[in-house]
């Protein structure tokens, strides 16, 4: 029924054993975080990053989508810090125990130190819903 012949297997040349865990790898909150952030330094190739840590590139990308998602319209970033020298004669009396100045878009808030971290939360969340 069959007329063909079929070839003779061909001796193997190279034979690779992979050895470990197969499967997913799991990757811990710190860890994940530690190459999220090397991934979206300024100038980091993504590419680069994942072959470091032993990763396709695919899956370091999927993350920084999923992180930027999950960020929404409020990316978290670091406010820079300005130290001026003190002034006390052009700070009111009534700021000069203030340890603590937040500055956002023209609003001044002085926090001093004996303010609870509750009236402290209402007053930002506040700041926040009028901007």
């Amino acid at each position: 029924m069959f007329d063909h012949m079929l070839e003779p297997p061909r001796p193997v040349r190279r034979l690779e054993v992979i050895t470990g865990s197969g499967g997913r790898r799991r990757w811990s909150a710190d860890e994940k975080a530690r190459i999220l952030e090397e991934a979206l330094a300024p100038g980091a190739i993504v590419s680069e990053v994942a072959r470091r840590h032993g990763m396709s590139p695919q899956h370091l990308f999927t993350w920084r989508r999923q992180a930027k998602r999950e960020a929404g319209d409020h990316p978290l970033a670091f406010t820079p810090v300005v130290v001026a020298p003190d002034t006390p004669q052009s700070i009111p009396a009534a700021c000069r125990e203030a340890v603590i100045e937040i500055v956002v878009e023209g609003a001044v808030i002085r926090v001093p130190h004996s303010v609870d971290g509750a009236t402290l939360t209402t007053v930002l969340q506040t700041l926040k819903s009028v901007r």
